[in-house]
């Protein structure tokens, strides 16, 4: 009986010892709004778990720093590591130092570059950024009756999100329902509120005309819409449009200054690649590609998110 006791007791401690794992997560930044309710929603979910610990750095836009980061999760002997990639075009290297330290991997929010080709023990956790852009811009068309002149704002270029979303308004303004709309002007803010709002002063100092701002995401339209208010333009003549949903931007729309964003689930994603990263470490398989829907967000249904990141 005692035997049995003793067996029964070894193998509890064996099981509670399997869920423990120890995570690296290397977020490319930590100054971003969006991506600090992503790091967050890992975190929170990670509390919940009994022996998970997350070790999380911040990459600080860095590619190299990212990189050193890696390694020192592998030289730390991590279970499982989580890469929110400062450049989707570097993630090619980063996939083979995890392979050859056999570690696991997995990329959150922005897809890596070999996304298509990643490594057994690897996955990607996101949202379709096809919905993203498609979404925004066929609610700026329905605003605008079809018609219109429109300026693009694009987050970093090395983001594969911000080529992506903008590739998704060039579709939508390509089809029989939209294209009466034309682009006037199409440049990059890098994800910024603060470049967003010196852009849109730069347009306006220029004298050009348009009806509405899509940009690739909110911190840009609202320093967008910053701009504009500074210049005495009336919100109610042009429609600006975002992506993310973030609590800024939902207050922007509560105001009547954003018409349009896309819920980006930031919480959602954290949570799925925590999940993933600790099947990965299990030996339990994962798809390649794990989507979490994007959702359009209006005026009309803005309740319904103003809890939600």
């Amino acid at each position: 009986m005692k035997k049995l006791i003793l067996t029964m007791a070894v193998s509890a401690l064996m099981s509670t010892s399997a869920l423990a794992a120890n995570i690296g997560v290397s977020m490319a930044q930590f100054d971003d709004n969006f991506l600090t309710v992503l790091r967050n929603g890992m975190q929170d979910y990670a509390k919940t778990l009994d022996g998970v610990t997350l070790q999380v750095e911040d990459a600080q836009n860095d590619v190299a720093k990212q990189q050193s980061q890696i390694q020192n999760f592998i030289a730390s002997k991590v279970d499982a590591i989580i890469i929110n990639a400062v450049d989707t075009d570097a993630t090619a290297a980063m996939s083979k130092l995890a392979t050859a330290a056999g570690i696991p991997l997995v990329y959150v929010n922005r897809e890596p570059v070999n996304v298509n080709e990643l490594p057994a023990k690897q996955a990607f956790v996101a949202s379709n950024e096809v919905e993203s852009g498609t979404l925004e811009t066929k609610e700026v068309c329905k605003l605008l009756k079809g018609k219109g002149k429109i300026v693009v704002m694009m987050g970093e270029l090395s983001n594969q999100a911000a080529r992506q979303r903008t590739k998704d308004i060039h579709d939508v303004i390509a089809t029989d329902e939209c294209k009466g709309l034309t682009i006037v002007e199409e440049q990059t803010a890098n994800w910024s509120r603060t470049q967003g709002a010196d852009l849109m002063t730069n347009w306006l100092s220029a004298g050009l005309e348009f009806d509405a701002v899509i940009s690739n995401n909110d911190e840009m339209a609202i320093g967008a819409i910053q701009a504009l208010k500074a210049a005495g333009r009336k919100m109610d003549t042009v429609v600006v449009a975002g992506v993310d949903a973030t609590q800024d931007a939902l207050a922007a729309m509560a105001a009547g200054d954003l018409d349009v964003t896309v819920f980006q689930n930031a919480a959602g994603q954290g949570k799925g690649s925590v999940d993933a990263a600790l099947k990965l470490a299990k030996g339990e398989k994962v798809e390649a590609k794990v989507y979490i829907p994007f959702e359009l967000v209006t005026p009309d249904n803005l309740s319904k998110y103003q809890s939600k990141n």
